[in-house]
């Protein structure tokens, strides 16, 4: 389990700091992605260094042609189809089918590739998680999560441990801690983080990425005052009696601390989105997402992030990512970015807005309180401001994904996409999906099903906060509506699951595994609402088709068929022949994408 850097777990979080070492060179420039500019935000920057010279002139060669066979090759279309052979000729898929239909499509000279009894999937897509922001807090900050560390002792040992270690000047920066999953304070307050040290800045996300904590070094090094004002929708706790405690809700609080750490201006996001997605490739993941873009630089300056990232050729995933709602429309606009922007490694495919928090930090919008509390939640829009942009973007063209956990949120979400279809705008192309979709009700998938509407779904809220949710969170009634999986599927809706990395891990075989059991990792042998367990081949095509027409990728990826780019991955076994809570120990023994071989075990 891994957990989020930005400001909502699904949505993100700025590193200020880092846009403004960048700006020293000078002012940056937009230039569409076929030429990214190496003057203004590039120059002078981290960013330069993820660049690489690419050749004078290349020399066409007859692309390769290349036949798999003798295994198990399942198409995930629209008929979930097995087929016998897959020919493809460079990147793009000649035929499926029989051995002798693929073998005349390849032609003499074709290289035949023997699976020896092994399985063909299209590669995985992860249509919810933040790679661009993530990739590079995941090489700054140190993961403190539960599978590394049981209790909050053992994290203050550790961050401890840290600071004795950290060179002169820096900070201690951590991620993931979760008092949902370790024991001990609810969060990490100034009394326990001063006692790591008093001179050092401390600073820690929880792993919702909702919530952060930080000492009053940290505090003191980012100019933070006593007085400091409430951001709207954020918020600096205080005690009882009015004072500060360290703790800060939403990315618009905590990140005028993290902004200020040191190692943020020495990032090289470039050379560390294309290094993170290669160790992807070992779980099969062949097309990825950026729900957050300008969470990293606050600006459409990650747009250039993501199309040097393209042009590098070294890229071992697709990436399709959704301007962030709060840089502003005109922002992005005035930028020149633009939906379909890209090409098939990188591209934006649509626009993202938040309406609330986290459930298991208590800031998911709810239309009754919480457990044992009188709070219903955080809203981050309202209700108007919601639908006022979501008709404005839509009505430019836009794609939308909409971040709901709470039923108030996703009610807030609904009314919003209302708004959209009394405008006129064709529901198709908006393709509106509401991200997480985590507690729902019938009523909701009604008005779901009403406006065309598709669910992607944070899974691992199942697995790793069940327990908590049930227990802390919801009750054991109200936890029934979480991550209704089965119901969405029933109703004929279009379903995806995600990892929101980095809240979770993006492992797509376990994401299948959670989605099919249901059990609990608090409670190994607890299944939390068994009604709500879709089939193993739904879960596969959650993580592959549904999720590439999520995307807008459908026409591309997402399933083996003449005429789409060549992105597989060859497993061990077949997911539908092993025992469900066996599918996540199968090994991925190669994955390509774009006809090429990127991992192989």
């Amino acid at each position: 389990m891994a957990g989020a850097f930005h400001a909502c777990p699904c949505c993100g979080g700025a590193f200020d700091g880092f846009l403004k070492a960048a700006r020293r060179a000078g002012s940056p420039e937009w230039q569409e992605p076929a030429g990214v500019s190496r003057r203004g935000f590039l120059a002078g920057s981290a960013l330069a260094g993820g660049l690489m010279a690419m050749p004078g002139h290349v020399v066409a060669e007859e692309p390769p042609v290349r036949l798999f066979h003798g295994g198990t090759i399942l198409t995930v279309d629209a008929r979930f189809s097995v087929a016998e052979a897959l020919a493809i000729r460079g990147n793009a898929i000649l035929a499926v089918g029989t051995l002798e239909e693929a073998r005349a499509a390849a032609g003499p000279g074709a290289e035949e590739i023997d699976l020896k009894g092994h399985v063909v999937l299209p590669g995985f897509v992860e249509p919810h998680a933040h790679v661009i922001a993530g990739s590079a807090v995941d090489a700054i900050m140190a993961n403190v999560g539960a599978p590394y560390f049981a209790t909050a002792a053992d994290v203050l040992t550790h961050l401890a441990e840290r600071v004795a270690a950290t060179p002169e000047g820096d900070w201690v920066l951590a991620r993931n801690y979760d008092p949902a999953l370790q024991a001990g304070p609810d969060a990490l307050s100034f009394e326990e983080l001063d006692k790591v040290s008093a001179t050092v800045p401390v600073f820690v996300m929880n792993s919702s990425g909702h919530l952060a904590y930080a000492n009053r070094a940290a505090f003191r090094a980012a100019g933070i005052p006593e007085d400091i004002e409430n951001p709207p929708g954020a918020e600096f706790v205080r005690d009882d009696s009015g004072a500060l405690t360290g703790v800060m809700k939403n990315n618009v609080a905590f990140l005028q601390i993290a902004s200020a750490a040191p190692q943020m201006s020495r990032l090289q996001p470039v050379e560390a989105l294309i290094a993170m997605l290669q160790g992807w490739s070992r779980l099969g993941l062949t097309t990825v997402s950026e729900l957050s873009l300008g969470s990293l630089t606050q600006s459409p300056e990650d747009a250039q992030i993501l199309f040097a990232a393209g042009a590098s050729g070294r890229l071992a995933a697709r990436v399709r990512a959704y301007p962030f709602y709060t840089i502003g429309g005109a922002a992005w606009d005035a930028a020149g970015v633009r939906p379909g922007q890209g090409d098939a490694l990188a591209r934006i495919a649509g626009y993202k807005l938040v309406a609330d928090g986290s459930n298991q930090g208590f800031t998911g919008l709810q239309r009754e309180p919480y457990v044992g509390t009188d709070s219903v939640g955080v809203a981050y829009m309202t209700p108007a401001d919601m639908a006022e942009e979501a008709v404005e973007r839509a009505g430019k063209g836009w794609p939308l994904a909409i971040h709901g956990n709470g039923d108030a949120g996703i009610d807030t979400v609904l009314d919003a996409l209302a708004a959209v279809q009394a405008s006129g705008a064709d529901m198709g192309a908006v393709r509106a999906r509401i991200e997480h979709c985590s507690m729902l009700h019938d009523d909701q998938i009604a008005r779901m099903q009403d406006l065309g509407v598709s669910a992607s779904m944070l899974i691992g809220h199942v697995y790793y906060w069940g327990v908590w949710m049930r227990d802390r969170v919801f009750g054991p009634d109200r936890v029934m509506h979480l991550c209704r999986a089965a119901s969405v599927k029933a109703a004929g809706l279009s379903l995806s699951l995600h990892s929101d990395f980095m809240v979770t891990d993006p492992d797509p075989l376990h994401m299948i595994q959670m989605a099919v059991t249901r059990e609990t990792w608090a409670e190994p042998g607890f299944v939390l609402n068994p009604s709500e367990r879709i089939s193993v081949d739904e879960a596969i095509a959650a993580v592959t088709r549904e999720a590439a027409w999520q995307l807008g990728s459908d026409h591309e990826v997402g399933s083996l068929e003449a005429g789409k780019l060549a992105d597989l991955v060859i497993l061990e076994a077949d997911p539908r022949r092993v025992p469900v809570e066996k599918i996540k120990d199968i090994r991925v023994l190669e994955t390509w994408m774009d006809g090429r071989q990127v991992w192989a075990a």
